[in-house]
């Protein structure tokens, strides 16, 4: 799999099949996002990203594909 960066498009599975959106940031320290606690670290990041609508979410690496 090829590495995700803040910028690229990318997609994943969502509830109602796949989603798509871009990379918006990397989250190297433990973060909310709409509520949630997201347990990211330096040793294990995830990505803050946002669809065409305007939604955020938290991804960990494995769960992007590139687009």
């Amino acid at each position: 799999m090829a590495k995700v960066k803040t910028g690229d498009r990318v997609e994943w599975n969502s509830h109602g099949g796949t989603a798509e959106g871009e990379v918006v940031k990397t989250l190297t320290r433990q973060t909310s996002v709409k509520g949630h606690i997201v347990a990211a670290s330096k040793d294990d990041p995830q990505f803050l990203v946002e669809t065409d609508e305007g939604k955020r979410a938290a991804h960990k690496p494995e769960a992007l594909r590139k687009r």
